[in-house]
């Protein structure tokens, strides 16, 4: 099966494209009858993991093979992240995605995917609470103390040295543009005329 436009989209870095290509792929080749033994599939996974898509990962490791998941120790590695993100084990998605010996072809991509991970986290935070200990930061983002420390006021939260906490600073809230009277006249009256 030719998996050019993956390995394409793989070297531009153009990960959230990788998942909607694969699944194109395979149901393609699975109509054709073509085999499906060089199949990437942990990318396929990870690319699921990435959108943070977890139910069509899901459906994607029950649909394969026992055999193909004995044989590529890659593509366990990658379920064993999508465990972790399945059980909201925070601090698991790090230690398997960091404890896995990643090949050429992944190595990027689990990279890609920890930062996106990181932020998406990083924003739940931001959203979650208005105070936070160091300590639970660090573990919600795999970081050290000093390192989330660092992360956290980089992103404008502030720290009280002596209780080890973290003051939220939340994003300001976008104000929406007012329409102007004369643009809603002109929008009533473009409507009123296609509709007569």
């Amino acid at each position: 099966m030719d998996v050019s436009a993956v390995q394409a989209a793989l070297a531009d870095k153009s990960y959230s494209a990788v998942a909607p290509l694969c699944d194109d792929l395979l149901l393609q080749g699975a109509a054709r009858g073509v085999s499906t033994d060089d199949w990437p599939y942990a990318v396929h996974l990870l690319a699921h993991l990435y959108l943070n898509d977890l139910n069509s990962a899901r459906f994607l490791w029950k649909s394969l093979p026992q055999q193909v998941k004995d044989a590529r120790p890659e593509l366990s590695a990658v379920w064993r992240i999508g465990q972790c993100l399945w059980n909201r084990d925070y601090a698991g998605v790090y230690t398997a995605a960091q404890g896995f010996e990643w090949g050429p072809e992944l190595a990027d991509f689990v990279t890609a995917f920890l930062e996106s991970y990181r932020k998406r986290i990083f924003q739940l935070l931001t959203s979650a609470y208005s105070t936070i200990t160091v300590a639970d930061v660090a573990h919600f983002m795999g970081m050290s103390e000093e390192d989330a420390t660092n992360y956290a006021v980089g992103n404008d939260w502030s720290l009280d040295a002596a209780t080890k906490m973290l003051t939220v600073r939340k994003p300001k809230a976008q104000t929406n543009q007012k329409l102007d009277a004369s643009k809603l006249q002109r929008l009533t009256e473009c409507v009123f005329h296609l509709e007569n």
